[in-house]
């Protein structure tokens, strides 16, 4: 049997698409269709529901799936087990939570380059728990991922902790918030200039607001830190930050960090990956190493 159709059909299960397979393959939609139809001939079932959209797996297609995945998994860790690791090759697709971006985007990756020359990075950038559900489901290799503190990746993957942050909350220089400690209820009076929902800094106030049965009050969801701060240096709302980006930012100066002694939610950085990352447990170890240290300097830098 050959493996390259297995690896077609999963990738087809994996996009819901011939054309996303072959978009994820390098391959040709032609490619993909034959790759499919050899499976389903060498086993004599039909493995698609090709009628639906996106394409979904028959019965038979479920359990072939799941049993595909293992023996690519098996071939890739057979592969690791003789590759020097400047020899790995292929994809290593690698999703990352956007408040990381800046921060992987920079050394981490070009670590990685560098050490990985035969190595083809793909990186998606999105929200934590859509970066999860694409690692669980296979369609991404590892992801960096930000959670509130009482939020833990799933145990069918593997975790490296990264780092423990406590979040900024931070007003214009003008606003009429007290210059000393203020309470939660306080905070609960004003809007908030925040993430879409989906974002470990949001949900770790929002965690904070519901425990004490307050509301969160949003004025502006947007994308984007800098954005978000310019909203908030010009009286929008209230906002938050991490430590590093913070300190980088251009909007410094407008700003003024809060005390909130009632706040305690921090958020904790993840790697995560299949539990078994096989040809690509060096370039995941080299990341879990750069990103760590890159960390550890951000959280060592006055606010």
């Amino acid at each position: 049997m050959n493996t390259h159709d297995i690896e077609a059909f999963v990738a087809v299960v994996e996009t819901g698409s011939i054309v996303a397979a072959a978009t994820r393959l390098h391959l040709t939609q032609p490619g993909i269709s034959r790759r499919v139809q050899s499976l389903e001939d060498r086993l004599g079932v039909a493995l698609l529901e090709r009628q639906s959209k996106p394409l979904k797996p028959t019965a038979a297609g479920k359990e072939v799936y799941e049993r595909g995945r293992r023996v690519l998994g098996s071939l890739a860790d057979l592969l690791a087990g003789v590759e020097s690791g400047s020899d790995v090759s292929g994809e290593f697709r690698l999703g990352i939570a956007p408040f990381l971006a800046e921060l992987a985007l920079t050394r981490p990756i070009d670590s990685l380059r560098s050490e990985f020359g035969k190595l083809t990075l793909r990186i998606t950038t999105g929200w934590s728990p859509a970066l999860l559900t694409l690692v669980e489901s296979n369609a991404i290799d590892a992801a960096a991922v930000v959670l509130p503190d009482d939020v833990m990746p799933p145990n069918t993957l593997t975790a490296h902790l990264l780092s423990h942050q406590m979040p900024l909350i931070v007003a214009s220089r003008t606003s009429s918030l007290s210059e000393g400690s203020l309470s939660l209820a306080e905070l609960a009076a004003h809007a908030w200039v925040v993430n879409q929902d989906g974002c470990g800094i949001r949900r770790s106030i929002r965690h904070a607001l519901d425990a004490a049965r307050l509301p969160l009050d949003v004025a502006v969801e947007t994308f984007g830190t800098e954005l978000q701060l310019s909203l908030v240096a010009r009286g929008v709302g209230i906002g938050m930050i991490m430590p590093g980006a913070w300190r980088r930012s251009a909007f410094r100066d407008q700003l003024r960090v809060l005390t909130v002694p009632e706040f305690r939610g921090g958020v904790n950085t993840w790697l995560v990956h299949p539990r078994t990352p096989g040809r690509l447990a060096a370039p995941i170890e080299r990341l879990r190493l750069d990103m760590s240290v890159m960390l550890e300097e951000e959280l060592h830098f006055p606010v």
